[in-house]
């Protein structure tokens, strides 16, 4: 069995050498608590998988060999089914731990599946739930000459978020989806409101779990229109088109911004 163990946000792993292991065993690998809720999850290739949540260090510090990792730094360090599960349970002990009282009536909060409660005293029934958010790459068409020559190189357009954790890279407009509007519609929205342009051709290109804590991230392409960019203050620090020839730093490679990023400057002429 799979054990997925968070202390302080950060995932309790086994230190093999240079490489780093989830802890395995028919029983938890650190001492619980009475009220420890021993969250369940589906098996990863075959082998049964639980979470839980330690409050605090455990008195006698961890199992020699025992050390904690980042979630997001474990993505390089963990297979990507491990990293997955990971990220499912992060997500559902953060439900846990915000799902104790009722939102209706105040009662206590009791387990009735593995992904869902039920109030004591009013019955309403919560599940996990999920926060879309929509990222997408802009491109600028290529100008050509009437004898077909390439005046200008097709473009991407990066911007600098205030919330990036990093200073110096360049990502892609992003934003949550609100209630009553399409993944299409918030698409055009927050492009408007982020960078004050028109789109067009939007498709789709992927999706990403995204467990910081509870999101998911729906990537799409869409293609410039008109206007001229204007940056809203309060979210964007910079924001320029770029040609492959002059990117400036970039997300990592766990996220769909790099992705859709890499696809375009490895697949688009």
């Amino acid at each position: 069995m799979y054990w997925f163990i968070f202390l302080s946000n950060n995932l309790i792993v086994h230190k093999n050498g240079e490489s780093i292991e989830i802890p395995q065993g028919n029983e938890p690998p650190t001492e619980t608590a009475p009220w420890t809720t021993i969250q369940e999850l589906p098996d990863c290739e075959g082998i049964p998988c639980r979470a839980y949540t330690l409050r605090t260090p455990p008195k006698e510090g961890l199992p020699e060999g025992f050390t904690t990792i980042d979630l997001r730094s474990s993505y390089y360090s963990l297979p990507y089914t491990l990293y997955n599960m990971a990220g499912k349970a992060a997500e559902l002990l953060y439900w846990d731990s915000n799902t104790k009282y009722c939102g209706v009536c105040g009662a206590p909060m009791k387990r009735h599946t593995a992904i869902s409660k039920r109030c004591t005293n009013c019955g309403k029934e919560v599940w996990p739930q999920v926060s879309p958010a929509i990222i997408v790459r802009i491109l600028k068409a290529k100008k050509v000459d009437s004898n077909g020559q390439i005046l200008e190189p097709e473009k991407i357009l990066l911007v600098h978020a205030r919330n990036f954790r990093r200073s110096d890279y360049f990502g892609l407009v992003a934003g949550f989806v609100e209630t009553g509007e399409t993944l299409e519609e918030c698409v055009r929205r927050e492009v408007r409101e982020e960078v004050h342009l028109e789109i067009d051709n939007i498709r789709y290109f992927a999706s990403q779990p995204w467990p910081y804590p509870c999101g998911i991230m729906i990537g799409f392409t869409a293609d410039y229109k008109s206007g001229t960019m204007q940056l809203q203050d309060e979210e964007l620090t910079m924001g320029g088109w770029y040609t492959k020839d002059s990117l400036p730093h970039i997300p990592d490679k766990m996220s769909i911004a790099r992705r859709l990023i890499d696809d375009w400057a490895l697949n688009h002429h």
